[in-house]
């Protein structure tokens, strides 16, 4: 029996975790973890009869723990009950999809307490990734990544052999080929419409102003050990080769399927085994064009400040990612323009001095210090 705790188990990875569940009798979802979203964590205990639940806002907690008193239930809140959800005894695995920087603390606390890490928050890594790579060293535990392109990366690399570097692929997302003088006035609705995934608002939005892909070559860098300028960006519409990886002899080893995320959650739930799937396969007969671009950088603000990011090192990763949440939120909230993303995060960094190695506290100081100087600097696009 694999007995799982699910951190943002009302999101979109969160969900699909628990589809993946469902169909495998031989998981048991021990830990629920959700902010605020009571009604679907009502349904989602009420199926899966998980021992202990963590609702993070603790006025919510309250609500949840009158629908569901009639239920064999410990509920929990805040940051505390976050961690308890990762360290609870018979956990095997954590699957971190929690959104935002509350996704680090439970991580360090699961990987201290020798807990296998399946993980899809970005910031993990991203702005933590010189503390947690270590630890998962010394602890010896499984970190196993869900994002469907270090999935590839991770999957390619079985077999071993020395790497020349890794190339990631980015669908591009609805406003691929399109100039920045082209997306001043796009609407949040047309920000939302992937052409190949269904994820959730915040990471569709980062896939369109190509976010995502900076956050994931700063996350591959760690979690593979090679360094961001042997990580290549490429641009693949159909989403077919969902990564691959370069070696030193020349050959090019990839992961193809179809774009459906319970792939790579399957695979971090059971690995090393793998197990079969009831959703579509791929045809490659089926497959008219499988083409690749290189990025134009110059249009692709949110993209080319990840390098920025990456080459001041240090904290700045932490203000890069922590700018873009805000600006997002702001987006999705129609406070800025699409473009003003980019600016927001431009404005961040500008300011920032860089703290060299940072600790968690600073890391989190560090968060809350974008938060402050974003919501003072009204400049970079705000409408």
């Amino acid at each position: 029996m694999k007995r799982i705790s699910v951190l943002g188990s009302t999101g979109s990875i969160g969900t699909q975790t628990l589809d993946v569940a469902r169909i495998h009798k031989d998981v048991q979802v021990a830990a629920l973890a959700v902010h605020n979203s009571i009604e679907l964590l009502e349904t989602q205990t009420r199926e899966f009869m998980p021992r202990l639940v963590c609702v993070y806002d603790k006025d919510a907690a309250e609500d949840f723990k009158l629908r569901v008193r009639d239920l064999p239930v410990t509920v929990v809140s805040g940051m505390e009950g976050l961690i308890e959800c990762a360290l609870l005894e018979e956990i095997d695995l954590v699957v971190s999809a929690v959104v935002g920087m509350i996704g680090i603390k439970p991580v360090i606390e699961a990987i201290r307490a020798g807990k296998d890490i399946a993980f899809a928050n970005k910031e993990t890594l991203v702005s933590a990734g010189h503390l947690i790579m270590p630890l998962v060293k010394e602890k010896k535990v499984n970190f196993l990544p869900v994002d469907s392109e270090h999935s590839a990366i991770f999957q390619s690399l079985v077999g071993g052999g020395e790497v020349e570097k890794l190339i990631l692929t980015a669908s591009g997302g609805p406003f691929r080929g399109k100039k920045q003088s082209e997306l001043t006035h796009v609407s949040v609705a047309d920000a939302l419409k992937h052409p190949n995934w269904s994820m959730g608002r915040k990471i569709t939005i980062d896939s369109a102003t190509m976010v995502n892909k900076g956050l994931e070559v700063m996350e591959a860098s760690w979690l593979f050990g090679i360094p961001a300028d042997r990580i290549e960006v490429v641009i693949h519409p159909q989403s077919i080769v969902h990564s691959a990886v370069e070696f030193v002899d020349g050959a090019v080893i990839a992961q193809l399927g179809i774009p459906d995320m319970k792939l790579p959650i399957q695979y971090a739930l059971f690995y090393p085994e793998r197990r079969k799937m009831q959703n579509g396969r791929l045809s490659l007969t089926e497959q008219k064009n499988l083409t690749f671009e290189k990025p134009v950088l110059s249009e692709l603000p949110g993209l080319s400040l990840a390098y920025e990011a990456i080459q001041a090192g240090g904290s700045m990763p932490v203000v890069y990612n922590a700018a873009n949440e805000y600006a997002v939120a702001e987006f999705l909230d129609n406070k800025i323009s699409f473009t003003a993303i980019a600016a927001r995060i431009a404005d961040a960094m500008r300011a920032h001095r860089v703290i060299d190695r940072p600790s968690l506290s600073e890391i989190l100081e560090t968060e809350a210090w974008v938060r402050e100087y974003l919501a003072v600097h009204k400049i970079g696009g705000l409408e």
